[in-house]
């Protein structure tokens, strides 16, 4: 310009299939057959066609071609908090086996909102997403998806029984199983620290302790069921209050590894020492309980299998719409480190 300034430029155009035929010499039908990979094309003019696509940086465009097609290749993953690595972990297991199904992946963490879950989901309608797999806050989210007939898989907990599919920790076997490790050292006096009873994640590993203490002819002490919210910092102060009880619990089972990390923190706000003065189980493990010293024992649930099986199971309900709905429960392993020992005599 006169005055000095620069001119702006406009943005580069991204390469389209058109500029790729050019480039080739060959028709765009051609073209596209190539990229695509469906229908003749002999491999010299495949081979040019995609040196020019790979020389423009032409990358075809999938919605488009899932709408001509009316099949889409993405899946839409809803999860609560990708800040917990067990959230984390299950998204890379989605991943992993969407890539082998040659699915992209949309993952959205809806914070624990319900109406960030309702906005995800519907998000996931619009685009036409071939399923849904999603660790449910309500049976609200599964309900409204497979009314807009989008098939949807339930994961780590289950509200839709029978209705859609679902794959899931045993989580009352392993529950009992980890109490019944506490009662065998001699623990009569053990408290379930947990997020919720509502969803089948904390009901079955509440009832899974309290078959344990049953079975053992251990009465249950509503006073040593302690809900302590969703957090590390929660659970602290809800620890601190229950330890420091003149008739305090001897050993705590915390009933997810975020809530173990509050009881941890605790036991060391109050000079505890574990597992002297007391024992900590975890029902998940986490990456800092093989760290310190000593290490705490904890149901080390794969999250990475869960989120593989949960493809699995979509990719085979894709392919089936019409199948019965199946619910998978999955083993998880109890991995014994220091935390635990029998109770100290007065």
């Amino acid at each position: 310009m006169a005055d000095g300034t620069p001119q702006r430029s406009d943005p580069p155009r991204r390469a389209t299939l058109k500029d790729v035929a050019r480039a080739a010499g060959v028709s765009q039908s051609t073209t596209s057959r190539a990229m695509s990979g469906e229908g003749y094309v002999a491999s010299a003019v495949r081979e040019r066609i995609l040196a020019a696509a790979d020389e423009l940086g032409y990358v075809p465009h999938a919605m488009a071609r899932s709408l001509r097609k009316q099949v889409s290749r993405s899946v839409g993953v809803l999860v609560s908090d990708l800040r917990n690595t067990f959230y984390a972990d299950l998204a890379a297991g989605i991943a992993s086996r969407a890539r082998q199904g040659g699915y992209t992946m949309m993952l959205v963490d809806d914070q624990g909102l319900v109406e960030e879950e309702r906005s995800a989901a519907q998000a996931f309608v619009s685009t036409r997403a071939a399923g849904v797999i999603v660790t449910p806050l309500s049976g609200d989210v599964s309900q409204y998806l497979m009314r807009q007939h989008i098939p949807v898989v339930e994961v780590d907990r289950q509200f839709s029984s029978g209705a859609c599919d679902a794959v899931v920790i045993d989580n009352a076997g392993v529950a009992r199983r980890m109490t019944d490790h506490l009662i065998a050292l001699g623990h009569r006096r053990i408290a379930l620290l947990i997020d919720e009873t509502d969803w089948t994640t904390g009901g079955e590993r509440f009832a899974g302790y309290q078959r344990s203490l049953e079975e053992s002819g251990i009465p249950a002490d509503p006073s040593l069921l302690v809900t302590a919210g969703w957090d590390a910092d929660h659970a602290r102060k809800a620890a601190i209050d229950i330890l420091a009880r003149r008739d305090h619990p001897t050993a705590v089972f915390a009933a997810n590894n975020l809530l173990a990390e509050g009881v941890w923190r605790a036991a060391n706000d109050l000079g505890l020492r574990i597992p002297n003065d007391l024992s900590i189980v975890s029902f998940d493990d986490a990456r800092w309980m093989s760290m310190v010293s000593p290490g705490i024992t904890a149901v080390a649930q794969d999250a990475v299998a869960l989120g593989e099986a949960a493809m699995d199971r979509l990719l085979a309900r894709i392919a089936d719409p019409d199948a019965e709905p199946v619910t998978q429960v999955l083993d998880a392993q109890i991995l014994p480190r220091g935390s635990t020992a029998a109770p100290r005599t007065p």
